[in-house]
């Protein structure tokens, strides 16, 4: 079996442009190249998405039979803002590897790679997944299909436990916060405003608007809406505004108010989303609401002790931010731990600290031989 040195791979990885925006076909021979020689069986799932642009998601696997140990990521990234820095020229300055990528998540990616790619399947007595979704950052587009359509799970199962592999400067997540987003539309009726024959659908969004701003103050002090494990224990209740690029001299035919709120487990999200829905109905006003409940595992489960003992932590924490483990979560136990700093993510001069990137092929390693090996 072939060894392979994280910090190379990730500069070979940063190398590849993959923003969303544009295909990860590239990056995506290249990571199924690397997994077949070093040992795995790759299945890989394509789509077309919104834009007519080339989708490709991997999922990879060594060793026989049902169950095992899964690592979880994806190899698309933001913009690399060419105009401000070099992003796909990866870099190595003071103990830090450079480019766009390094940190969320081609550096933590390439960790799960090399963690299991001097394995054989005569080695493992359970099998190890490597996991890698497209579009996790527009989306989850790619993690969408793999559960739906991903015939290695469709024959296999899930396996019994896994790790997303985000950042988290290799501390143990156990939950993070999820998302629900509704769309509260006006219609009106276009007009040139010297006419008086338009109706502004900005005017009649604007009364549901003022209740807006009157409940996020009751979410910012009522308990009731709060999780107090987590920093900060509020649901982050936000909006956002659309007019469709109307004139100023034209009524508005229709406008969007696109309301906000992370779910907690302990927050009573449900019941915030119903008292939008409720003033939105109350002014007779079109609604569609789409999202996430929280990501949430037990901390006295198996995946979590299995990463405690792996990192030396002593306990697990929960984090503000979200990742895929709102989509896999109801297929298996999920852990979020990664090199690197959430800080660091989408920046400009992003980084990863190469001590914890050697650290996190380490960790892995651990956590492959103490679920997965003879």
């Amino acid at each position: 079996m072939s060894t392979l040195d994280a910090v190379q791979l990730t500069r070979d990885l940063i190398a590849i442009p993959s923003a969303s925006q544009i295909s990860n076909l590239e990056v995506s021979d290249y990571l199924t190249k690397v997994l077949e020689d070093t040992g795995f069986e790759v299945e890989r799932l394509e789509y077309v998405d919104q834009n007519d642009i080339l989708k490709v998601s991997l999922i990879a696997k060594k060793g026989e039979g049902k169950g095992g140990l899964g690592f979880f990521s994806h190899s698309d990234t933001v913009p690399g803002a060419k105009d401000a820095w070099s992003p796909f020229e990866p870099l190595i300055k003071e103990g830090k590897l450079l480019g766009r990528g390094s940190c969320d998540m081609k550096g933590p990616l390439a960790a799960t790679i090399a963690a299991a790619a001097n394995l054989s399947s005569s080695d493992l007595e359970k099998p190890v997944y490597i996991v890698i979704a497209a579009d996790e950052e527009v989306g989850f587009g790619g993690a969408k299909q793999i559960t739906k359509h991903s015939e290695t799970f469709k024959r296999d199962g899930w396996p019994d436990m896994g790790v997303i592999a985000e950042p988290t400067e290799l501390e143990p997540v156990h939950a993070h916060k999820g998302g629900y987003f509704i769309d509260v539309t006006a219609h009106g009726e276009a007009a040139h405003t010297s006419t008086e024959k338009g109706r502004s659908a900005n005017f009649k969004i604007a009364p549901f608007l003022a209740d807006m701003a009157a409940l996020k103050e009751t979410f910012m002090t009522d308990a009731q809406f709060q999780d107090d494990e987590f920093n900060p224990p509020t649901n982050g209740f936000n909006m956002t505004l659309n007019d469709y690029g109307c004139a100023n001299n034209v009524t508005a035919a229709k406008s969007t108010a696109t309301l906000s709120v992370r779910s907690m487990p302990q927050a009573h999200t449900k019941r915030a989303v119903q008292l939008i829905r409720d003033k939105a109905e109350a002014f007779g006003l079109e609604l569609a609401t789409r999202g996430y409940d929280a990501f949430h595992t037990s901390p006295d489960s198996k995946i979590i002790c299995l990463s405690l003992e792996a990192t030396g932590a002593t306990k697990s924490v929960a984090v503000p931010y979200g990742t895929e483990a709102l989509v896999y979560q109801e297929h298996l136990p999920l852990v979020i731990l990664g090199p690197g700093s959430i800080a660091q993510a989408h920046t400009i001069g992003e980084y990863i600290e190469l001590n914890q990137l050697e650290r996190a092929v380490a960790i892995y390693q651990k956590m492959i031989k103490n679920y997965c090996q003879n």
